[in-house]
C-alpha cells in the first residue's frame, strides 16, 4: 500500500513538473515577443547629420498625436484635490482613451515639474508638484515640449529638476537641455522603420534663457534666430524621415498668428519639415498645408483652468497619419474643457 501510495505521488511530480516546463516555455515566448514590440519604438538624440536616413520602407500605418497646452497647477490643481482626491490622474479621465490610440503622443508643458526653486516669474508662475508626472504618464505622454515662458518660472534648478523627473519616468523632452548642446539637438523616435523627429522653439522670455555651454536653458530664438533653425531643420531632414518643429510663440487669446509665427513656420517647411506646431495663444489658430508641409499655428489649451471664455476652454487634437515614411493624412478632433479642467471629446452636433 505505501509502495503503491509512493509511486501515485512520483506519477504526480512527473505531470506537475510536465505543466510547469509547458508554461514556462509559454510565457518565455511570449516575452520574447513583448520584447519584440517594445524594439519597434525607440528614441535617440542626435546633433549631428553623421547618420542618413535608411533605404528600407514599411507599410505600417503610425499615429501622431499633438496636444495643446497643459497646465497642472492653480485651478486645475485645485479641482484635482477638491475631485480627483489628489489623483494627477484625474484631468486625463475623460480623453485617456482617445489618447491612447497614437503611437506617439506629444503636448506643451507649460511649467516645470519640481518642489525646488524660488519664483522669479511674475503673478502667472506655474510649478507643478512631483507627483503630477503620474497623471502625464497615465494619460500617454511619449515627449513634451519644455521650450515655453513658464519652464522658468522657478529659476534653473526647477527646470534641471523637471527634466530629471521627466527621463526617470520614461518621458522624452525637447526644447530645453543641461546644456546648449543638449538643448537644440534633434530628439529622434523610430517606430516601425520610420524615424520621426522633433525640435522645439520659443521666441518669448529674455535671451538669457537660452541654454548655454555650461548652464542649462531653452532653445530660445530671436528674428535673428531664424537662419540657425534653418540650418538645423536641414540637416535634420537628412536624418529623419517625418520632421516636426513646435513653436511657443504668437498673441495670447488671438485667433490669429503672427507675422513672426508665419514667418517662422514657413521658413521651417520651405527648409525641409513636414509638420509645425504651435502653442501659446491658449486658443486655436488655423491649420493649413504649405508647400510640402502643414502647419498648426496654435492647439489651445488641452489641460487648463481659464474658464473666462469659450475659446480659451476649447482645443483640438491634431492627428497625424503616417504611412510608407510620409504623412498621408491630418485632421484634428475637437475638444472642451468642462468645469473639472478636463479635455472631452465634442461633436460638430
Amino acid at each position: 500500500m505505501k509502495i503503491k501510495n509512493i509511486k501515485t505521488i512520483l506519477f504526480s511530480c512527473l505531470i506537475l513538473g510536465l505543466v510547469y516546463f509547458a508554461l514556462d516555455f509559454f510565457y518565455f515566448e511570449k516575452g520574447f515577443d513583448l520584447k519584440e514590440k517594445e524594439d519597434d519604438k525607440q528614441t535617440t538624440l542626435i546633433n549631428s547629420d553623421e547618420q542618413e536616413v535608411g533605404e528600407s520602407s514599411n507599410n505600417s500605418e503610425i499615429n501622431l498625436f499633438f496636444v495643446g497646452d497643459i497646465m497642472l497647477d492653480r485651478g486645475v490643481e485645485i479641482n484635482v484635490d477638491k475631485y480627483g482626491n489628489g489623483d494627477f490622474r484625474f484631468p486625463f479621465l475623460k480623453i485617456v482613451d482617445e489618447l491612447k490610440k497614437s503611437d506617439i503622443l506629444f503636448g506643451n508643458l507649460e511649467g516645470p515639474i519640481s518642489d525646488k526653486g524660488i519664483k522669479v516669474g511674475s503673478m502667472y508662475s506655474f510649478r507643478f508638484g512631483p507627483e503630477t508626472v503620474d497623471g502625464l504618464l497615465y494619460a500617454g505622454f511619449d515627449i513634451l515640449s519644455l521650450a515655453n515662458n513658464h519652464m522658468l518660472d522657478y529659476q534653473r534648478i526647477a527646470l534641471e529638476d523637471t527634466m530629471n523627473i521627466l527621463e526617470k519616468n520614461g518621458i522624452d523632452y525637447i526644447g530645453a537641455g543641461f546644456n546648449k548642446e543638449e538643448t537644440f539637438s534633434l530628439r529622434v523616435k523610430e517606430i516601425a522603420e520610420t524615424k520621426i523627429g522633433f525640435l522645439a522653439y520659443t521666441d518669448l522670455g529674455p535671451e538669457n534663457w537660452r541654454a548655454g555651454d555650461g548652464y542649462a536653458g531653452m532653445s530660445w530664438i530671436g528674428q535673428e534666430g531664424i537662419n540657425e533653425v534653418n540650418e538645423k531643420v536641414k540637416e535634420s531632414k537628412k536624418i529623419v524621415d517625418i520632421l516636426v518643429v513646435s513653436l511657443h510663440s504668437g498673441k495670447e487669446y488671438s485667433q490669429d498668428p503672427t507675422l513672426f509665427q508665419i514667418f517662422f513656420a514657413e521658413s521651417c517647411i520651405n527648409n525641409g519639415a513636414d509638420l509645425v506646431i504651435g502653442h501659446h495663444p491658449h486658443v486655436v489658430q488655423k491649420v493649413e498645408k504649405y508647400n510640402d508641409g502643414w502647419i498648426a499655428y496654435s492647439l489651445g489649451n488641452f489641460v487648463f483652468d481659464q474658464s473666462f471664455s469659450e475659446e480659451t476652454m476649447e482645443s483640438v487634437i491634431l492627428k497625424v497619419k503616417v504611412k510608407n515614411k510620409k504623412i498621408q493624412e491630418i485632421f484634428s478632433e475637437k475638444l472642451k474643457i468642462n468645469e473639472y479642467s478636463q479635455p472631452e471629446l465634442i461633436s460638430d452636433n
